[in-house]
């Protein structure tokens, strides 16, 4: 059976030994050109910023996802030390899971086996369209985020942007 390259990770971070031993993984710095494509420009600047604060505190984000996403640690600290995934990737991934009622692997490994999709257009293939209860749960769900971080929200005028597309590639 062939496994996702971060199940690895994901399982000798879960070891206790290993585990006791090690930091919280902290994410690379995206690549210039990273971009999640979620066909909404806010969101898309929200996640930019996320990944600044997640680089930056990365027990607290962490914690976060686990506290406030049932997302497991273990599996949190696997995808920030894989190299394709950004602290927002995984907040999106574990916040769409939410939205949808599944778990965070799950969405992790459904990103996994179709990179060359944003976020949007993976979105709305796990049935969260634009403009849905569980799309503006997804964008409310900052907020309460932002709040516990005691950090303020990127500017609003960005979530005027009504292109709630399948995630634009550029």
């Amino acid at each position: 059976m062939r496994h996702a390259p971060w199940l690895l990770t994901l399982l000798l971070a879960a070891s206790p030994a290993v585990a006791a031993q090690q930091p919280p993984a902290v994410a690379a710095e995206p690549p210039a050109a990273w971009s999640p494509r979620t066909g909404d420009a806010w969101v898309d600047a929200t996640l930019a910023d996320i990944n600044a604060y997640g680089r930056r505190y990365p027990g607290a984000f962490a914690d976060e996802l686990a506290r406030y996403h049932a997302a497991p640690r273990d599996v949190v600290s696997a995808l920030l030390a894989t190299p394709a995934w950004t602290p927002g990737d995984v907040y999106y991934a574990c916040a769409l899971a939410q939205a949808i009622g599944r778990s965070c692997r799950y969405v992790a490994d459904e990103r996994q086996a179709h990179p060359e999709e944003g976020w949007g257009e993976l979105a709305q293939r796990l049935g969260v369209k634009p403009g849905s209860p569980q799309f503006h749960q997804l964008k409310d769900g900052f907020a309460g985020a932002y709040g516990r971080w005691g950090r303020p929200l990127p500017p609003a005028t960005a979530r005027k942007d009504a292109s709630h597309g399948k995630g634009r590639k550029k």
